[in-house]
């Protein structure tokens, strides 16, 4: 929403006007396609992640014999599904402009492979928004799996995340089939995450761990999903300054003295409050850049996750900073 406020600003021009390709992962995925196939005003986009919406989305599951997140999701599908229906209606992943496209990634339980659902594939484009986005955002232990039909076939969805957390080289090899006649050169990428959990791992105390362990303990499903990589492959791939990754760690550093909680359930309203003010905290360090970027008049480096150390951008010339190799 800042973004839009200020590309309007600079050139009289909305975020919908400055990108082509929009790709998503779990609630990325939300985004992209609310984005690219509806006409919902970002305003309204952020108010689905407002107190009441959010306390709507995670609606503890209240089966009997069940330890949730153990035994059964923690969560019932039922509120999530309805938001986004409510939200998304009657969009189709068909419904970009022309010339534009959309992707979100899932992942395919029964086949175990990544179900990569975009507007690309004629297949696809008659699937409802909403249920793309909620299959998407299906995260493991706390949502159930989602039905889709896929070419005749129900598919059982969860997260995407499992496979493709940050989905920027899924959008950069779908670049190449949708445009392949562009100049790889040409090519630009505005990745914007979620934070990075701080939380300690007990090293020592892992060896011991079976599956409950893992799970209650060790923060299983966060360690399948880090992407950090991506950035490295990202930058590596694209010319210096094509790059920037907007994320932080979710920690007290300069610029953001109370950071919000790391868990992805925590809709209270104390840290509803403190996500928007990360938002506000990004985008006072990443705004600048990232108009540009999208404006085509970006003269700067890659930039990478911010140093918490400075609380600034990390440049990210030539890959990734020393500490990820």
């Amino acid at each position: 929403m800042r973004l839009e406020e200020r590309l309007q600003g600079l050139g009289g021009v909305g975020l919908r006007d400055c990108v082509d390709l929009y790709a998503g992962t779990s609630t990325g995925a939300i985004i992209a396609l609310a984005l690219g196939t509806t006409d919902l005003p970002l305003p309204e986009l952020n108010e689905l992640y407002g107190l009441t919406h959010a306390q709507q989305i995670f609606a503890e599951n209240r089966g009997w014999f069940e330890i949730d997140g153990v035994n059964a999701p923690r969560y019932e599908s039922t509120g999530k599904t309805a938001v986004l229906a409510d939200r998304l209606g009657e969009a189709r992943l068909g419904h970009v402009p022309p010339d534009k496209h959309v992707l979100a990634v899932a992942y395919a339980v029964e086949q175990r492979k990544p179900a990569v659902l975009k507007s690309t594939e004629p297949a696809h484009r008659d699937l409802l928004s909403w249920q793309v986005a909620d299959a998407s955002s299906a995260a493991p232990t706390y949502f159930p799996t989602r039905p889709l039909a896929l070419a005749g076939d129900e598919r059982w969805l969860v997260d995407g995340g499992v496979t493709a957390n940050n989905p920027t080289l899924c959008a950069l090899a779908e670049v190449r089939r949708a445009w392949p006649d562009l100049n790889p050169n040409e090519v630009r990428v505005l990745s914007v995450g979620t934070g990075y959990r701080t939380r300690k791992i007990n090293g020592p105390a892992s060896q011991r761990w079976g599956a409950l362990g893992w799970i209650a303990q060790g923060q299983l499903l966060d360690l399948v999903m880090d992407e950090r990589v991506v950035a490295y492959q990202a930058m590596s791939l694209l010319p210096d300054g094509a790059y920037i990754r907007v994320n932080a760690e979710l920690s007290r550093q300069p610029g953001l003295p109370a950071p919000p909680d790391d868990a992805m359930d925590d809709v209270s309203e104390g840290n509803i409050r403190r996500l928007k003010a990360l938002g506000d905290f990004w985008f006072e360090r990443y705004g600048d850049a990232a108009a540009a970027l999208l404006l085509g008049t970006y003269d700067g480096p890659s930039l990478d996750r911010i140093d918490c150390a400075t609380g600034q951008p990390r440049p990210g010339a030539g890959g990734a900073s020393r500490e990820d190799r």
